[in-house]
Order: C-alpha cells, then structure tokens, then sequence
C-alpha cells in the first residue's frame, strides 16, 4: 500500500494557475453583434427529429438559433467548415480556453492546424443557470457524444440512434459520401442543454435533468462560413439514460438569421492560425 508523505498537506495545499490565460486573446465584438442582431432576418430552418441529426448551412456573419421546441431535449452538436470538413470544432481546446460549458462571450474553436473560432456565442437563455451545487452546468465541451461503441461494451446490444451514429448518416448524406468515409470526420460535440458535470469524489462525468424548457435556446454568431450538423439526443432531457428507446424525446430547431446589408461594415472572418508549421525544423 502507498504511505502517504509527510509533506501531502503542503504539496496538496499549492495554489493552481491558469493554464491558458485568455486575457490577450482576440475578443468578439458583442457590440457589433448585436447590432447586426437586431436587423436580421431568418433565411433557414430545419427541425431535427427526435433520435435523428440534421445539417443546415450557415454563412459566416450569420447567426445559427438551436432551439427547444416541444419540450426538454439535449443535442449534440459538429460544426466545420463548410468547404472544408478537415476543419472542425476542437471541444479539448474550447474547454482548456474557457471551460467545461460555454456561455455568453465564450467562442467555438477549430481544430489543428487551423485553430481559430469557428464560432462565438451571441445569446444563451440558460445563462442563469451557472454552476449548481453538484459542479453541474449546461452547454458542455467535456463529453465525448454517445456511441454506439461504448454501448455495445456496456450492454452488448447494437443500438444505431446514438448521437454518434445520427450525426454519421447525417454528414454522410450532405456530403455524399459513405458512412464509412463519413464516420471518421465526426468528432467530439457541444452537448447543447446538456447538464454534466464531474463528481466531486471520484471524478466521474455525470448528467441529470437538462434544466432547458420549450423557448429556451443558445445562438451562435458564424465567424467562419459554417456546416452545423446537429443531433437530438436519444437520451431526452438526459435525466437517466441516454443509449436506448427509453427515454421521452422531442425534436430541435436550428435557425438561420441573416443581419441586414452593412450591418457587419468592417468586419472580417479570422484568418486560419498564424503559426508557420516548421515544428522546429
């Protein structure tokens, strides 16, 4: 058995530091945002049905609405790059910029070696929800989506509603492509509504009931052109389960709003990531 040091206290007692300081980081213009906000008007819609994933396009300088419905309802959501799906989101590096769940200012960003944001979040009506007394919060970047893999170690069954598989066939049909080809480009999600945290004595990733309600939505500004691929979750409001038929499930609605002409004077899309990829060499 490992003895504990007679120093543990003290080496346990040394204050942590923030590993990526965001304080030199480019920051969105909110203002400017929301005065294209004001003047925009929808130009898309999908609904996503229950256990299902649907696709949408979104221009760069629109906004994209994921909205509640018909009642509680967690998603899971890709986004790329719309002519370029080698280009998606990074939720590792989303979370070590600004945390386990994403709000109001927080941005989306994209995977090596491209790294810039893909997307910033306009407008979040659970905002008020912050952190609850478990460690739990909303809108996560810390779970990975369910699969059907990890489904079939746990209970042994085939299940193909997971929100692995709905986002492959989804890509896949946008794209044209099998879901052979399609399945490697989806990746770790924004668990929309979601309510995760981690537990405090075993550190293990937990979910209870999504606090969302019909109405309730998250907008995201596109600061790059935009493919969103988005799943309703099997799981429901994610209160017990989330592989199975079980649980009550309701559609989502993604949303496309468009500001009015001159709205965004000025404005540019991020460039891809500066880096010169030497590596040293």
């Amino acid at each position: 058995m490992t003895r504990e040091p007679k120093d543990a206290a003290a080496r346990r007692a040394v204050q942590p530091v923030i590993c990526y300081p965001t304080d030199t980081l480019p920051q969105p213009d909110m203002a400017l945002y929301g005065a294209a906000r004001a003047g925009a008007a929808k130009v898309a819609e999908v609904t996503v049905q229950p256990r299902e994933a649907a696709t949408i396009e979104v221009p760069a300088g629109h906004f994209l609405r994921m909205r509640s419905v018909d009642g509680p309802q967690v998603g899971d959501l890709n986004l790329f790059a719309k002519d370029n799906l080698a280009e998606r989101f990074y939720s590792g590096k989303t979370r070590a910029l600004h945390g386990t769940h994403i709000t109001t200012g927080d941005r989306m960003w994209s995977c090596f070696p491209y790294l810039r944001p893909m997307a910033t979040v306009w407008e979040d009506t659970l905002a008020w929800y912050g952190m609850d007394e478990f460690g739990g919060s909303v809108h996560d970047v810390i779970g990975t989506r369910c699969d059907p893999y990890t489904g079939k170690l746990l209970s042994g069954d085939d299940y193909h509603h997971c929100c692995h598989s709905n986002l492959t066939r989804a890509l896949a049909d946008y794209a044209g492509l099998t879901l052979a080809e399609a399945e490697p480009h989806v990746h770790d999600v924004m668990n929309l509504f979601m309510c995760t945290g981690f537990t405090r004595d075993t550190g293990q990733y937990f979910m209870k009931a999504s606090p969302v309600r019909v109405g309730d939505y998250l907008e995201l500004f596109a600061e790059i052109n935009l493919l969103a691929v988005l799943s309703a979750c099997p799981g429901g409001d994610c209160a017990s389960e989330h592989t199975s038929d079980t649980a009550a499930c309701y559609p989502l609605r993604m949303e496309v709003f468009a500001p009015a002409a001159g709205a965004l004077a000025g404005w540019v899309p991020p460039e891809v990531n500066a880096y010169d990829r030497t590596h040293g060499r």
